[in-house]
């Protein structure tokens, strides 16, 4: 590989890790053809890119970027694969899902929403990270929880105002 074929990697690599929130480095060595073909339709049914990347562009590409990487950089020894995803949790799900059946990939480290984790005993905590739709759900399911209360004690009770004000006394004691 020519220095401009490098440079140009690298200057690839800065703007994939500037355009997404979510990067998982994972170690993905002494995978068969047939198993990492798999791993990659994994990820392509979970919208996660997955890419091998050499560790010496990948760190001056960590360099380079604006982003506060930590101790993510130090995980960058032997086989690396990059993941990115809009999902938080999404490639820690395929990983976990992928290790039912083979040993690997290990997960080396993530970088999620300026949040930094390294190694594999994180995976559970990162399978269990809500997506921000699943927040969001999550926040409208409470705000509609009170109103439907209202709502469904306005119905119980015929609407008079008598039976509004028994059933909404009941809910309170």
């Amino acid at each position: 590989m020519t220095r401009e074929e490098k440079s140009l990697v690298i200057e690839d690599l800065t703007a994939q890790l500037a355009d997404n929130a979510n990067i998982y480095l994972a170690d993905i060595s002494g995978l068969d053809a047939g198993t990492t073909s798999n791993l990659r339709r994994a990820c392509f049914k979970a919208n996660v890119s997955l890419k091998v990347v050499k560790n010496t562009l990948l760190a001056k590409a960590m360099e380079n970027s604006d982003k506060d990487f930590g101790e993510l950089p130090t995980t960058l020894k032997g086989n690396t694969s990059i993941m990115f995803a809009e999902a938080g949790n999404a490639p820690a799900k395929v990983i976990k899902e992928f290790r039912k059946k083979s040993e690997k990939p290990l997960l080396k480290g993530a970088f999620i929403e300026e949040a930094v984790y390294v190694g594999d005993e994180n995976l559970d905590a990162l399978v269990n990270i809500k997506s921000k739709e699943e927040v969001i759900g999550d926040i409208i399911g409470l705000l509609q929880s009170p109103a439907k209360n209202v709502i469904s004690a306005l119905k119980s009770s015929g609407g008079t105002i008598a039976g509004i004000l028994k059933t909404l006394s009941e809910k309170e004691g």
